[in-house]
């Protein structure tokens, strides 16, 4: 399964482009549906100047309704910014519409601007996220059940609840995603993340769910490419402008993950090798045999769909026949 992510960064796009920026997402989400092996990651961060996905919800929707296999992962879904009934309310009618195929990862964010933007205080963050979430459970506990007056009406699709892992950096986020009987996506491969949320699964009573830690060295925007040179030329300023954002962004918020990129220049992008990368075919199948997919982010920095979508043909129509034979 391949992973397709999208998060809407259009710096310095018209208003024209970002409407054919969020079309084009749409149109990939109904190709990938077509090819029957990819997948679909939607972020979500708000006062972002260039244009950063605020709203995953309403594009997952969008999403779903032009497919029918296509599994959709909102991540993260920044919990403290939202009202729960009313967050509760739209997952139920989103895993109506896709009929169970969008999954969730809670997070709390990083960003200041975010928590002043939706006039909260940033310092409480973790406590928010903990109220919000045990309201958030307690409403699809009695989502749909009449005989208990229960006001969340309908009940899920999905028996009991969309699918909700929480996700962070920290072993304070393990821990809240143990001890409320969830599963763990890790930001990061930090030393005790694994032990930490199965020490606050058992002290909670619940079974471990699944613990997703990334492994060290793998990609997470790749394109393919015969010739890296021009692809470098073509995509490389796309992929420099999304790393050059969050290196700010964690550098705001004292955050220095490993994988986090420090160039500053395309050619300094080039040879990190790190989270972006330009591939050849053979170097795809190979991240493939050792990763197991193909992280992609087409719509990268803003990177214009009519260059984007070669890309994404070539994997279909060069990559996974390659991957297959070998």
């Amino acid at each position: 399964m391949h992973m397709m992510r999208f998060d809407m960064r259009v710096p310095g796009k018209s208003a024209a482009e970002i409407a054919d920026h969020y079309q084009a997402a749409i149109a990939m989400a109904r190709w990938a549906d077509e090819q029957g092996n990819f997948s679909i990651c939607l972020s979500e961060h708000h006062a972002s100047n260039d244009g950063y996905l605020p709203a995953p919800l309403i594009l997952a929707s969008s999403m779903a309704a032009v497919t029918s296999k296509l599994a959709i992962t909102i991540a993260a879904t920044l919990l403290p910014l939202y009202d729960p009934v009313r967050l509760a309310e739209e997952m139920i009618v989103l895993d109506h519409i896709s009929r169970g195929r969008v999954s969730y990862v809670l997070g709390i964010g990083y960003r200041p601007d975010e928590y002043e933007l939706f006039g909260l205080d940033f310092d409480r963050r973790g406590a928010i996220a903990d109220e919000k979430l045990a309201k958030l459970m307690a409403c699809f506990a009695l989502a749909g059940n009449t005989e208990n007056g229960a006001r969340i009406t309908p009940g899920s699709y999905t028996p009991g609840r969309p699918t909700i892992m929480w996700g962070g950096g920290s072993k304070p986020a393990a821990r809240r995603a143990g001890r409320n009987g969830l599963g763990f996506l890790a930001q990061n491969n930090a030393p005790g993340m694994e032990e930490a949320y199965l020490m606050a699964c058992r002290d909670a009573g619940f079974a471990p769910g699944p613990c997703l830690i990334p492994p060290p060295g793998m990609p997470s925007v790749v394109f393919v490419h015969p010739d890296p040179d021009q692809a470098w030329d073509e995509v490389g300023p796309h992929m420099l402008a999304d790393a050059l954002s969050y290196a700010t962004w964690n550098e705001q918020a004292g955050l220095h993950a490993s994988s986090l990129s420090k160039s500053k220049t395309v050619a300094e992008l080039r040879a990190e090798q790190g989270a972006y990368r330009v591939v050849t075919v053979d170097e795809a199948v190979a991240l493939i045999k050792q990763w197991g997919r193909l992280p992609l982010h087409p719509l990268c920095g803003g990177c214009p769909p009519a260059l984007a979508w070669p890309y994404l043909q070539r994997v279909v129509d060069e990559v996974l026949p390659a991957a297959a034979i070998n």
